[in-house]
């Protein structure tokens, strides 16, 4: 009854609705990819914390949950800013929150009586059991707090990952052939890294049929619906406290609590949000190269936080506003927001020189001199993995396409698959590729600055092999996209050029706080709607931020 009467509006929470019908094959290779995570990952994730509890001789997870090492680190994933009473060595400062406010509820209660400040202490375990946890939460305790090995911990990791990635914030419920082979395959490696015995099972799942109704229940369980219901401004103070009841719910009763809320407190006005949310789906108009799109909102210097090295060689924007930076001479990544608010780091076995967002919580970077691209978890602060790559240059930046990273190298450019850290493709070119930036099915690049004076922008068409040549006023140093796949390129005179999607034609940006100013480097996120750019000045280490317009 739920999904027939309130699919219209479920659609709208979900953003599913769309301008064509979704292909069904597409939603097909969702349901598939779903049912594995529900029906394999999901339990062996469960026995696998089973077995490493009891394996430490707690009869219970609740006990598990209460020995102090597990509460702490715990604490800390949920808590920032906060600093506890006992064991402060090991108090951590986390630049995000991966445990959010439901999980931290399903598993502690806070004890009665006032405490003396936000701590650990102040909470005790809940009597939970592995089958009440989801594969998010169950996952999460996994990796920070099992001591897994090597291989099992980057298997947990991945295969939370790609289940952000590519169910959980997939809003469009349908995954294509293109990226369906590669996860299929990454799935079966680090399910049976895990488990053996699961291949079977795996096989039997991927040949089933589309069942519309499973593909609905699993849907409503995989997409998140506490956080996303959470986020809705309704105003009405009782219908929150509606929303966090349903946290222990079972899966039929949490459909029939959603069902209830959205009939009772869905108004117009959150139908008017829904819409505005909806609108990120709508083609967006194409600027008119060399218009005025940012504002100035404001600077931050973050010289004082990078002591007296203010090199820093490259910056990429995450997807949630934090920034990553590479600071050569000190050797680390720092981490912090827009603001410069949260700052965190993580030490480097080598100089960093440039880096990439590989997805919401990883980056890949290139170190200087050397041949090897260095992995990372900014959430966790963990080398995920390190991959040779023979014919790479000592100079080299970085980007991606296709899930795929991209090198350069002498007069070539080359394609590394993550996954079997392989090159997979060298592509040819007339010119030692320096700065690279990966946009749709593009890869822009610039040569690099020690050979000559090249005001080259180069663009190679990853879709039909071609190469294609813009001749810039000046030598191109840095590249961004934005929302309309045009770019913005930083150039070596401190012009910015705003650049067709093509690559084929350009214009100078008009907007006065980006003219004339020392430039190194630029970043733009579609989903932030931010422009980050470095501003060299008397040393320091400014940057500003733009606000799209």
């Amino acid at each position: 009854m739920f999904y027939e009467c309130c699919q219209p509006l479920y659609n709208h929470v979900f953003q599913v609705k769309r301008k064509r019908k979704m292909d069904k094959e597409d939603k097909r290779r969702y349901f598939v990819v779903g049912s594995v995570y529900l029906e394999v990952v999901t339990p062996l994730f469960q026995q696998k914390l089973e077995d490493k509890y009891q394996g430490l001789n707690f009869r219970c997870l609740k006990d598990f949950l209460d020995r102090k090492a597990v509460i702490h680190i715990l604490f800390h994933l949920r808590h920032r800013n906060a600093w506890c009473c006992t064991d402060k060595s090991n108090c951590t400062n986390q630049g995000a929150l991966p445990l959010n406010h439901h999980q931290w509820k399903q598993l502690y209660a806070e004890n009665p009586g006032p405490g003396i400040h936000n701590c650990f202490c102040k909470y005790t375990a809940k009597s939970v059991k592995p089958a009440d946890l989801d594969l998010s939460l169950c996952g999460l305790i996994l990796y920070n707090c099992c001591n897994l090995g090597q291989l099992d911990e980057e298997a947990v990791h991945i295969l939370r990952r790609n289940k952000n990635d590519y169910v959980s914030h997939n809003t469009t419920c349908g995954i294509t052939k293109d990226e369906y082979g590669p996860l299929m395959d990454e799935l079966k490696t680090n399910i049976l890294q895990l488990d053996q015995t699961k291949e079977d099972e795996l096989i039997r799942i991927q040949k089933r049929p589309l069942d519309d109704a499973l593909c609905n229940k699993y849907t409503t369980i995989l997409l998140g619906i506490h956080e996303i219901l959470e986020k809705i401004d309704t105003k009405i103070d009782s219908s929150t406290n509606q929303i966090l009841d349903t946290v222990n719910m079972n899966n039929a009763g949490l459909t029939a609590k959603i069902e209830e809320f959205m009939q009772r407190v869905v108004c117009q006005n959150c139908r008017g949000k829904f819409n505005k949310q909806e609108i990120k789906d709508q083609p967006v108009k194409p600027y008119k190269l060399g218009q005025s799109i940012f504002t100035l909102h404001h600077q931050i210097d973050l010289t004082s936080v990078v002591g007296g090295d203010t090199e820093v060689s490259d910056m990429v924007m995450m997807d949630d506003g934090r920034l990553v930076m590479c600071l050569t001479l000190q050797r680390r990544l720092l981490i912090c927001n827009t603001d410069g608010s949260q700052v965190d780091s993580i030490h480097v076995q080598g100089v960093p020189e440039c880096v990439t967002a590989v997805n919401n919580s990883t980056v890949a970077v290139t170190l200087y001199d050397s041949k090897w691209i260095e992995m990372y978890d900014i959430n966790n602060k963990l080398k995920l993995k390190s991959i040779s790559v023979p014919g790479m240059g000592w100079w080299s930046g970085i980007t991606t396409i296709n899930n795929k990273l991209v090198v350069g190298g002498d007069n070539r450019l080359l394609i590394i698959d993550i996954q079997t850290r392989k090159v997979v493709q060298t592509i040819q070119t007339d010119c030692h590729p320096k700065r690279l930036h990966g946009s749709g099915d593009r890869i822009f690049y610039s040569e690099h600055y020690n050979y000559n004076n090249n005001n080259n922008l180069y663009c190679y068409s990853y879709t039909d092999a071609t190469h294609h040549t813009l001749t810039l006023s000046s030598p191109p140093r840095s590249m961004t996209t934005l929302q309309d796949s045009s770019l913005y390129v930083v150039c070596k005179d401190g012009s910015v050029q705003h650049v067709s999607s093509d690559g084929k034609r350009y214009k100078t940006v008009t907007t006065k706080e980006l003219q004339k100013c020392n430039y190194s480097f630029v970043s733009y996120n579609s989903k932030q709607k931010k422009l980050i750019i470095n501003h060299e000045r008397d040393n320091r280490c400014i940057f500003k931020v733009f606000y799209e317009k």
